[in-house]
């Protein structure tokens, strides 16, 4: 675990555009390491990004779209991810990768920047309305705990065991929850996978699936947006304590880095 470094901005749309242009910046550079001046070919063959939803997060990929950066990154080598999203219809907008490509994804898969293949999503809920509406709790578990097994699978396949990403962006809720991990619910004690379904969320839609906080922790470089009065109770408590299930964004860390982007009245 590294120490938490707190840059605190004046507004939430500061943080955003700083969160955006930083990324992009990350993304390039990452791309850009060499071993050594007589190494031809870059050191790192792809830079992983785990995204997750949140207000402040999708803006940050709206300004994203519109920076002049986005044009000097070989986005054939980034690969995007999602440290949680919902499990609802494919173009539910509740569904975080589905805002996030209407915002900035498919623009750079439509124009040929990024592979369709670099974008590994959550499986979508492809049951009809009235399934969903008639489905019993142990269907859906069962549906979860599929989901979640294809995703730890993708993400063995594509990385390795340890599923490290160089570039986590998380959010964090009123009530110290992050990723699909809330307080008083048991996926925050899971260790022994790196993807669990959400049932029950206390946060609508009810379903869910989520990176687990051990697979979390163990991204390279890790970024929190979290602006507004109403979190600043949790950032207190955040703060004060590490791994305390009763908020779950206390097991938030990064392996060489994080910074936790944030406004004044979020730290009062």
């Amino acid at each position: 675990m590294v120490n938490r470094k707190l840059e605190v901005y004046k507004d939430a749309k500061t943080v955003d555009q700083a969160a955006a242009q930083r990324t992009l910046l990350a993304i390039l550079d990452g791309l850009s390491e060499r071993g050594d001046e007589s190494t031809a070919t870059p050191v790192r063959a792809r830079y992983d990004v785990a995204l997750t939803g949140g207000s402040d997060v999708l803006h940050a990929l709206t300004y994203m779209a519109s920076n002049p950066l986005v044009d000097a990154i070989d986005w054939g080598r980034v690969h995007f991810w999602w440290g949680d999203d919902r499990f609802v219809a494919p173009t539910d907008p509740d569904r975080s990768s589905w805002q996030a490509r209407e915002r900035f994804l498919d623009k750079l898969v439509a124009n040929g920047r990024l592979p369709e293949g670099n974008i590994h999503q959550m499986a979508p809920d492809l049951r009809t309305p009235e399934q969903v509406a008639a489905a019993s709790d142990a269907e859906n578990d069962e549906l979860l705990a599929k989901a979640a097994s294809d995703y730890e699978a993708e993400l063995r396949r594509e990385l390795g065991d340890t599923s490290a990403m160089d570039l986590l962006i998380l959010g964090m809720g009123p009530d110290g929850h992050y990723a699909s991990l809330f307080p008083g619910h048991p996926e925050i004690n899971v260790v022994n996978r790196l993807t669990v379904g959400v049932s029950n969320s206390p946060k609508m839609p009810p379903l869910r699936i989520s990176m687990t906080a051990p697979l979390l922790a163990r991204s390279r470089r890790t970024w929190m947006l979290t602006c507004g009065a109403g979190k600043a109770e949790a950032t207190a408590h955040v703060f004060a304590q590490t791994d305390n299930p009763s908020y779950p964004a206390s097991f938030a860390t990064g392996t060489d880095e994080f910074v936790w982007f944030t406004t004044a009245d979020a730290v009062a």
